[in-house]
C-alpha cells in the first residue's frame, strides 16, 4: 500500500488538525495563535525544494499561516475556503495535474469529500473516525506533532529524494 507513495507528485494539506494540534489561543483582542511543528516544516521545505507540490487549503483565515507557510516555500495556500473541493479541482485543471498522483492529509469532517476523491487519503492519529475509515495511511503522530513529517517522508524515501 506504501508503495502507492512512488507515484504521489502533489501533497495536499489542512491547517488546524494535521498542520497544527487543532488548538487555539485566544488574545483578549479576539486573535487566534495557532502553534506548528517544526520538523513538519522542514520536511515541508525539503518536499517543495525536491520538487512536489504542495497545496494548502483550509477553511480558516490566519494570514500567519500563510506567512509561516511561505517562508517554507508553500506558495500555493488557499485560505478561507468554503469549497474544498473546488478549490482542489480549479488548482488541478490551472496547474494541469491529475488527482491519481494526489494526496491529501485531513483530519476531520470538512476534509472527507476531498480526501475521498484523491489516490492516497492520509491522517493523523488523532483525525475523527470517519476520516480514518476513509484512510489508506494514518500516522502514528497527531496533528501538529510530526504528522507532516511522517507522510513526507515517506513519500520522498519511497522516490529517493529525502
Amino acid at each position: 500500500m506504501l508503495s502507492e507513495l512512488k507515484d504521489i507528485r502533489l501533497i495536499v494539506l489542512d491547517v488546524d488538525g494535521v498542520l497544527t494540534n487543532g488548538d487555539v489561543h485566544i488574545t483578549e483582542d479576539g486573535n487566534l495563535l495557532r502553534t506548528m511543528n517544526i520538523k513538519d516544516g522542514y520536511a515541508l521545505r525539503r518536499a517543495v525544494d525536491s520538487g512536489l507540490k504542495i497545496v494548502v487549503i483550509s477553511g480558516g483565515t490566519s494570514e500567519g499561516v500563510r506567512i509561516r507557510l511561505n517562508k517554507l516555500g508553500v506558495t500555493d495556500v488557499f485560505l478561507g475556503v468554503k469549497d474544498k473541493v473546488g478549490s482542489f479541482n480549479s488548482y488541478l485543471e490551472q496547474n494541469n495535474l491529475s488527482v491519481h498522483q494526489s494526496l491529501m492529509m485531513g483530519d476531520d469532517l470538512p476534509d472527507l469529500e476531498l480526501m475521498q476523491m484523491v489516490k492516497f487519503p492520509a491522517c493523523p492519529a488523532d483525525a475523527v473516525s470517519e476520516i480514518k475509515e476513509i484512510s489508506r495511511y494514518i500516522s502514528p503522530f497527531s496533528g501538529g506533532k510530526g504528522c507532516v513529517r511522517d507522510i513526507l517522508e515517506k513519500v520522498m524515501k519511497l522516490q529517493n529524494i529525502w
